[in-house]
């Protein structure tokens, strides 16, 4: 990866048409109007203007000078995309924006932001520091990058498609009916929605604006007596509506979605997403005299708890994600050290693509549902690296490989890490990839409370890594959507306090690691299910069906309770999947997943 030259002209464009507007600065965010981790190439503002290819991040742009901000995950990828000559590099949330603009903005500086792309937990932020700075916040009624943008692409106008009642568990009119309850029981008299995955789940519906991301761009006002209006491009739909579960649905186009939140805010009380909706919202509904509710979202916490027809989904489409993820890393043992040998290595990309044939294969695979991280020696230490012409390195001996990969099938959504190695590697790594086994099977054998949050837990995933002196710069899970968005809002396993409680039903990855820059990367990941337990407790149920590589663990610093997980574990692999499974992966498998010893 190497930074793109264009980015300088891009820039001074910018600069130039700032300049014009009177405007001292602009905050350019990674994200688009519905607040999407993944965006759609005409959405792509922040890669534009700075190269940077990463999901989070956001870019400061000055008269003199710029600025990116991006989380642990980047710090490596952004060191190689991003010209550095052009942007100092900041961390998104120990480094912030507000906390810069604090220390360094000048009075009387006129700051330009996007309303409908900056959330307002953000903005309030940004409010602080102008401030304590003395400059001033700037929304621009128009989009700048129109302007500086020639060749950019249109928005997005791909088909939307149904999702069955027997998938989804509940149909449309029980779920706005459900919904609408909350939204009084809150003090509210509608709810503004911008996030596509609630409308999508709500409506019983999946799109394809965006790849690997199965959700259509729209709008949404759900009023407490259960009426909606859909704001989406008509183009999206089929002409032939009655597989739709749309019967009291009023379709409107997406630009009347501003105007109608304005109109049917007088005098109300208008519920908007605490934590999502863009500051727009708030500037609408005030400005009609309506009252706003910021508050937490209704349908993201119901989302999140599954039906019975979801989980079921779920299970079905890991035990087909299970047989191709065990035929490709049967495929790799057996072909990568031949190859190797001869002086023709597998790369990243051809693993990269074998592992999408075969999922391609299994019944019911729609897609991928994130690009793989597909990831030998030191590439691994990016921990979200993609794989590329200028980057695609051998995968060899001489240092471990990771793949991260995940698929999307009409049941559900899958999202699996594995880490193999074809040789054992030098003991630093062998102790540094025992330590994360062991962190993974801390976590992933927990019971706990009902209702205990993320951040509660993730120090056990973290503790045999801390105990040598060791950390890794991102969560170690998140929630994962049904036949929607592989990062499910809000559930999270992380350092940073994440105030929702985990309860039966939801859906989580399990996920510790480790990277050392310029050298490697190790994760291990499996997708769970919370599950009862004990009267008022949880556990976890491991979806994910593949095995783990354990030829480097040091089987010595296993506990008998980690030994015990192990080779339950494995065994559970090893029956689901060996009728599935071809001739030639059959045989992996079993020495795969034979019991470990003490």
């Amino acid at each position: 990866m190497t930074a793109n030259p264009q980015i300088a002209t891009r820039l001074a464009a910018l600069r130039t048409l700032l300049k014009t507007e009177g405007l001292d600065g602009l905050i350019v965010p990674r994200a688009d109007a519905h607040q999407s981790e993944v965006t759609a190439p005409h959405d792509d503002r922040l890669a534009f203007i700075t190269g940077f290819s990463g999901s989070a991040g956001l870019a400061l742009v000055l008269e003199d000078t710029a600025f990116i901000f991006v989380d642990g995950r980047y710090e490596i990828q952004v060191r190689h995309e991003v010209d550095p000559t052009l942007y100092d590099v900041h961390h998104l949330h120990n480094d912030p924006i507000d906390g810069w603009l604090s220390a360094h903005g000048r009075k009387g500086w006129r700051i330009g932001f996007d309303p409908m792309l900056i959330d307002t937990a953000l903005y309030d932020r940004l409010v602080g520091s102008a401030e304590r700075a003395g400059f001033t916040l700037v929304p621009v009624s128009s989009d700048p990058f129109d302007a500086i943008w020639p060749d950019r692409p249109e928005k997005p106008l791909d088909l939307v498609r149904p999702m069955p009642p027997a998938l989804s568990g509940e149909t449309v009119s029980a779920k706005t009916v459900r919904m609408g309850n909350k939204i009084a029981e809150a003090g509210a008299d509608m709810m503004a929605e911008t996030l596509p995955d609630n409308i999508a789940w709500l409506l019983n519906l999946r799109g394809s604006d965006i790849a690997m991301n199965p959700v259509p761009q729209s709008f949404m006002i759900l009023r407490a007596d259960g009426g909606v209006d859909w704001f989406v491009d008509s183009r999206k739909l089929p002409n032939d509506l009655s597989a739709f579960e749309l019967e009291g649905i009023r379709l409107k186009p997406v630009e009347e979605f501003i105007p109608s939140v304005a109109a049917a805010s007088k005098g109300k009380t208008m519920l908007i997403d605490q934590s999502f909706a863009p500051v727009a919202l708030r500037f609408t509904v005030e400005n009609a005299g309506g009252t706003v509710l910021a508050a937490g979202n209704p349908l993201t916490i119901a989302k999140a708890r599954k039906t019975p027809a979801e989980l079921a989904g779920y299970r079905d489409c890991h035990l087909e994600d299970g047989v191709a993820l065990t035929e490709f890393l049967a495929w790799l043992e057996r072909e990568a050290l031949l190859r190797a040998a001869a002086g023709n290595p597998i790369r990243e990309i051809e693993a990269e693509d074998r592992l999408l044939s075969l999922r391609a294969r299994r019944t019911g695979f729609l897609e991928a549902s994130f690009r793989s991280i597909s990831a030998s020696g030191a590439n691994a230490a990016m921990c979200h690296y993609n794989a590329g012409p200028q980057s695609d390195a051998a995968i060899t001996p001489d240092g471990p490989y990771l793949i991260d990969s995940g698929g999307q099938y009409e049941n559900g959504t899958t999202d699996v890490t594995r880490t193999l190695f074809l040789a054992i590697p030098e003991k630093p790594v062998r102790d540094t990839y025992t330590a994360v086994l062991k962190g993974f099977i801390a976590l992933i054998s927990a019971t706990f409370p009902e209702g205990t949050y993320g951040h509660q837990l993730d120090a056990l995933a973290r503790l045999p890594l801390w105990q040598m002196g060791l950390d890794y710069d991102h969560g170690t899970g998140h929630g994962v959507g049904h036949n929607l968005l592989v990062h499910e809002y809000p559930h999270r396993f992380a350092k940073k306090a994440n105030t929702y409680g985990l309860e039966p039903g939801n859906i989580m990855t399990i996920e510790p690691g480790y990277y050392e820059a310029g050298a490697y990367g190790l994760r291990i990941e499996n997708q769970v299910e919370v599950t009862a337990a004990l009267p008022g407790f949880c556990r976890f149920r491991s979806l994910t069906l593949a095995p783990i590589d354990l030829k480097p663990v040091d089987v010595a610093a296993l506990s008998a309770q980690d030994i015990a997980f192990i080779n339950d574990y494995h065994t559970l692999v090893r029956e689901k999947l060996i009728g599935l499974v071809s001739e030639d992966a059959r045989d992996f498998l079993i020495r795969s997943t034979l019991a470990l010893e003490a």
